[in-house]
């Protein structure tokens, strides 16, 4: 299999973020994953594709790196440190050496999102968490999107399978990862325009209310739990960093790259 083949519905994801529809999608992400991020501790976290967001811009552990496909652009990644892959399926951390991997998009729009996973649970710690962002397929977005299929009118990038929260909650049980917290929002139908959307803005409130699964998105955040071993307290404050191998090779391509810039 080409290695670049996977990455191609991840990177035509991208330009959908830039829609009434995207915008709306992704302040509401970024809001939610600022919440989550903020209070969790240690010493290593990554984010796993999609660039454009900064999904660990609340956090406040020492080391925070994104892997992608290729080098994104300083514009975009700023101060984080890149780590560049050329497949999520083979991350180069080693085992137990991350604290926090936020995936936003990944696993839906991976060729492999059960070995993407399974890599996630390998280089987590004991009590390490995943927190996951996805299209929530039992919603209008998600009816639309089906329509969109037949009709050839798509709302939602052409080619993600999206995953239903219960069927994501069976694979994370499977590697003994237990969910401990999950938003959904977006309760707006599949406008097109912003306007649209922002007249539809009273029902955030309501769908949270009386139909939160409904919601176009969610967020789940997961614990990695060990057989046998139950953490108390912020064991982290014990621990050293841990530098992932593949730092070194990615800040020489990086000075390289500014050289000939």
């Amino acid at each position: 299999m080409n290695p670049d083949a996977s990455f191609a519905p991840i990177i035509s994801l991208a330009p959908w973020f830039d829609t009434p529809a995207g915008a709306y999608a992704r302040a509401w992400e970024q809001s939610r994953l600022d919440e989550l991020t903020a209070d969790i501790f240690g010493y290593n976290a990554v984010q796993i594709g999609l660039p454009l967001f900064d999904t660990l811009a609340a956090n406040r552990m020492p080391n925070r790196w994104i892997t992608d496909s290729s080098l994104p652009s300083a514009e975009i990644t700023g101060e984080r440190q890149v780590v560049v892959v050329h497949d999520f399926t083979e991350l180069p951390f080693a085992t137990q050496s991350l604290d926090l991997v936020v995936m936003p998009h990944v696993l839906e729009f991976s060729a492999e999102p059960h070995q993407v996973l399974r890599e996630v649970e390998r280089v987590l710690i004991p009590e390490g968490q995943v927190i996951i962002c996805g299209f929530n397929p039992i919603s209008t977005w998600g009816a639309r999107q089906s329509v969109g299929r037949m009709t050839g009118a798509h709302f939602l990038p052409l080619h993600g399978e999206f995953i239903s929260v219960p069927r994501l909650k069976d694979w994370l049980k499977l590697l003994n990862m237990e969910i401990n917290r999950g938003h959904f929002g977006c309760y707006a139908p599949p406008c097109a325009t912003e306007k649209w959307l922002r007249r539809f803005s009273f029902l955030e409130k309501a769908g949270n209310r009386w139909w939160p699964y409904l919601g176009a998105l969610y967020i789940v955040q997961a614990i990695k739990r060990v057989q046998g071993m139950r953490l108390i307290g912020p064991a982290w404050d014990k621990k050293r960093a841990v530098v992932p191998s593949a730092i070194p090779v990615t800040n020489r391509m990086k000075k390289q790259r500014d050289r000939h810039g």
